[in-house]
């Protein structure tokens, strides 16, 4: 047999994601079956298997890759975000959350998943290892704000990085209920509600 590229196998592995994904949306984890995602897939059994040996692996699969991307753009505005408020901050983790709940219906699937972590320890145990990476990221960002007198601080970091994961999953929650045409000022209110403080000053986050 001709020996396939990576590339060709990280194409397949993302077709079957892609199916599951759409099956998952549509009838939800329990009332989709092994059979569905072959079917929405257009392979044959052996080559999912050759991928993914339960729906809970696709699960998984899907959890790792969503928190993937949303946590790289964390560490980027980690490390880009001098001069920006935090509500610019958050407002572009929401932009980006939006934007992949159009490609790829994110707020239905956070939706299912916070269900399912109350049966797999093991997606509540991947879902809380990315939480708390993003956390800690936020809570730097938080720092580099206070080092900037941009935020006072006498302020907990971790607390502060807690409110705003607070609101991500509100935003998720939003998108799934009432979809994405609905959230178009979302942004904007984190930018206004946390604008950039005067240098040297941090009135507008302490009145």
């Amino acid at each position: 047999m001709p020996k396939v590229s990576q590339a060709y196998l990280d194409a397949r592995h993302q077709q079957i994601l892609e199916a599951a994904r759409r099956c998952f949306v549509r009838n939800g984890f329990h009332e989709t079956s092994m059979q569905d995602v072959f079917a929405e897939s257009g392979l044959s059994s052996g080559a999912v298997y050759r991928y993914f040996s339960s729906k809970d692996d696709m699960i998984l699969a899907i959890v790792d890759e969503n928190m993937t991307d949303i946590l790289a753009l964390v560490h980027s505005l980690a490390a880009n975000s001098q001069g920006e408020s935090l509500g610019q901050v958050l407002a572009s983790v929401l932009e980006v959350i939006r934007e992949k709940h159009v490609r790829e219906d994110i707020g239905v699937m956070a939706v299912l998943v916070w269900s399912e972590e109350l049966r797999n320890p093991e997606l509540a145990a991947r879902f809380e290892s990315g939480m708390a990476e993003m956390r800690t990221t936020l809570a730097e960002v938080v720092r580099g704000h206070q080092d900037q007198q941009a935020l006072p601080g006498h302020a907990d970091p971790e607390a502060l990085a807690s409110l705003f994961m607070a609101i991500i999953p509100g935003f998720l929650l939003h998108l799934a209920l009432f979809g994405a045409d609905s959230d178009d000022g979302i942004p904007a209110a984190a930018r206004a509600l946390w604008p950039a403080a005067a240098a040297g000053s941090s009135r507008n986050l302490t009145e």
